[in-house]
């Protein structure tokens, strides 16, 4: 599989990560490239994208701002989005292809929290064991977070290693990936 990650990057470069997760990286691989031909998929995706996270968000004219500027500008309302942050794009659409190889569980890092957030949710929505790392130091700047990781049933794993940051929280959660990717 080695091979494949090199044909995909040509001479520039190849599969840049530690061994242990080169067996997780190819199932990824193979799944997601078999899943973003599936219309399933992508039917369900922008299902889940529209129905429950409320995308696409609205436009907004900023009418101070545009006679400041004399012209028209308009403010992406990503704030509306369900959890209120861009970051339920990716876990949405990686959560899915999780649930579609299998998997049972859903680890993710963060720092100030709104990666960790979403995860919770679309764990929480599609039924997930959701973990997520992080720094000791962010716990306690990012309480708010945390506990809206816990309302979403997740659990906040603290990292009291190293700098106690989204550093050591990234190292954890490839940790316990490597060890455990099979579920």
């Amino acid at each position: 599989m080695i091979d494949n990650f090199a044909v995909k990057f040509g001479r520039y470069g190849g599969l840049f990560v530690p061994e242990t997760l080169v067996a997780p990286l190819a199932d990824l691989s193979i799944a997601y490239d078999r899943l973003k031909k599936s219309p399933q998929f992508q039917d369900e995706l922008k299902a889940l994208q529209k129905d429950f996270a409320g995308r696409p968000t609205s436009l907004y004219l900023a009418p101070n701002l545009s006679r400041k500027l004399g012209c028209r500008v308009y403010l992406k309302r990503e704030d509306l989005v369900h959890g209120g942050a861009h970051k339920l794009n990716n876990t949405l659409g990686q959560a899915l292809v999780a649930k579609k190889m299998g998997k049972t569980r859903l680890i993710a890092e963060t720092g100030a929290g709104q990666h960790g957030v979403a995860t919770a949710i679309v764990g929480a929505k599609l039924g997930f064991e959701t973990q997520v790392y992080m720094g000791e130091v962010d716990i306690e700047r990012q309480k708010m977070n945390v506990y809206r990781m816990e309302l979403m049933g997740a659990e906040v794993i603290p990292v009291r290693s190293g700098s106690r940051t989204l550093k050591d929280a990234i190292n954890e959660a490839l940790r316990d990936w490597a060890s455990s990717f099979e579920h």
